[in-house]
């Protein structure tokens, strides 16, 4: 059992596992960082309420843990280009930083970077994570009127 067919599941399940652990990332950058943030500066907050200290603390963990987050999200969209035979020998450039001269090489025949399985997995947590808020806020969440009148 150590054919092609093999190594084909076994590349098969390494690269479904790595667009798992990107999406888990990703998630983790928008819900981990900041609850690990609030956790840290709760530690150092004092117990008669909020404080500066603590506040900076927040800003403080939840910067560098998002920015960790991203550097893994980075290796994980390495290893992923590693696995597939798509490594990049050109650094490159999301859209957002790119001057706006780079629009006008592609009207003269340049192409556009193809989609990585990275941008795949950020876009569809994003995606996912706006639907989960919608049917919360419509269905699930409830009226502040109500609540006050005593019916919530």
């Amino acid at each position: 059992m150590r054919g092609p067919a093999h190594q084909s599941l076994t590349v098969r399940l390494k690269r479904v596992g790595l667009i798992v652990l990107m999406g888990v990332v990703t998630l983790n950058i928008w819900t981990g960082a900041p609850l690990l943030g609030l956790w840290v500066g709760s530690l150092v907050a004092p117990s008669s309420g909020i404080s500066m200290l603590a506040v900076g603390v927040i800003a403080v963990t939840i910067g560098a843990v998002a920015f960790a987050l991203v550097g893994v999200l980075g290796m994980l969209q390495a290893a992923h280009d590693r696995l597939t035979g798509h490594e990049r020998t050109i650094r490159r450039h999301t859209p957002w930083l790119r001057s706006m001269s780079g629009d006008r090489r592609r009207k003269l025949g340049g192409e556009a970077p193809p989609l990585t399985a990275g941008d795949y997995a950020v876009v569809s947590v994003v995606v996912l994570a706006v639907a989960a808020f919608e049917i919360w806020f419509f269905f699930l969440a409830g009226s502040p009127l109500d609540a006050r009148s005593g019916r919530g």
